[in-house]
């Protein structure tokens, strides 16, 4: 196996757009592997709602039977914000190449990202759509049909939109972790 994609995030929660950027992925004939890799905490963020650990456990349930797919606990494992050159670089001992699949609401801020400069040497970046924002022509574009953000689904929790594998328990948690809020 040489080459992986590598889908990063918080996935808090994981709702049917990240099953979306999987099934779109599985079409790329060049991708060995798909590695998932939830955040421990987001670089630009200050806080998580569902712990780490559940949303890794969520993520292996949902995708459990995607032979090509892998949930990794890298990042959570080293317990901090873990910016993705690192992980690419760690990525980089086992790999050739890496895809690095993003959203496309992440290019605001992506000249931001902890190394930037020597992160777009090191992998190739495939841009999720998402609400029409326009994708450079310098980035892989990866058509993506779901209009849904975890951050809306946190505020306005809705099964429909959950992956079905995992839908009650994380609809019940954010159900719940909403009503503290609140």
């Amino acid at each position: 196996m040489d080459t992986i994609a590598l889908f990063g995030g918080s996935f808090d929660p994981p709702h049917i757009g990240h099953e979306a950027i999987i099934e779109a992925l599985k079409k790329f004939k060049d991708i060995d592997k798909i590695i998932i890799m939830p955040t421990f905490l987001n670089p630009f963020k200050s806080n998580f709602y569902a712990p780490s650990s559940l949303r890794v456990k969520w993520l292996r349930e949902i995708f459990k039977e995607e032979k090509r797919v892998e949930v990794s606990d890298y990042e959570v494992l080293q317990n901090r914000q873990v910016p993705t050159i690192e992980t690419a670089k760690h990525l980089l001992e086992s790999y050739k190449k890496i895809y690095l699949v993003i959203g496309a609401d992440n290019l605001a801020k992506l000249r931001d990202w902890n190394s930037y400069d020597e992160l777009k040497e090191l992998v190739t970046f495939v841009v999720a759509t998402r609400d029409d924002i326009e994708i450079p022509d310098e980035f892989i574009m990866l058509s993506v049909d779901e209009k849904i953000s975890s951050t809306q689904l946190r505020e306005n929790i809705q099964l429909s939109k959950l992956p079905k594998k995992c839908a009650k328990e994380i609809y019940d948690f954010y159900k719940e972790e909403h009503c503290k809020t609140e």
